[in-house]
């Protein structure tokens, strides 16, 4: 599996946090092995450009997700095949203001973005309030399982 991390940003992530969390959550998902993502990282200028471009939305976003070949979860016994997942886009400046208000840190902010890009990315979505059960609560699992395994890295 190939995960290509970029930070554009004028703001320092801990980029390694980033890609386990994406190996954690694809495995999670049963995707392929040969699965190939890409997280890019950028400022609210080329942020805002993009939404504009591709969402038809004035000023930044928090996160974009541009899936590529429509792959979707598998299972223990189907995983999914190998193919390219897409990109996800981030804003750190975004996620940083949304984690202020919300009483956390910022990487615990870019966590719930990258997973909720990569969902989208595997097809789910939350235009439904069926749909956003699914995902917000697929999503919240992931996070969950995720930071369990964190725990246990550091003790």
């Amino acid at each position: 599996m190939t995960i290509e991390i970029t930070n554009e940003s004028a703001v320092a992530i801990d980029e390694t946090v980033l890609l386990r969390l994406t190996e954690h959550n694809l495995a999670e998902l049963h995707v392929s092995p040969d699965a190939d993502l890409a997280i890019l990282l950028v400022d609210e200028g080329a942020m805002e450009a993009l939404h504009v471009q591709w969402m038809d939305e004035p000023g930044p976003t928090d996160v974009l997700s541009f899936p590529m070949d429509e792959l979707r979860p598998g299972t223990d016994e189907a995983p999914t095949p190998a193919g390219l997942l897409g990109d996800i886009v981030l804003c750190p400046q975004v996620a940083e203001t949304q984690a202020q208000a919300a009483g956390h840190p910022t990487i615990d902010e870019l966590i719930l973005l990258t997973t909720h890009g990569l969902l989208h990315l595997l097809g789910f979505d939350h235009a439904e309030p069926d749909e956003e059960r699914e995902m917000f609560g697929l999503q919240k699992e992931l996070i969950a399982s995720f930071r369990a395994v964190e725990r246990r890295r550091r003790a």
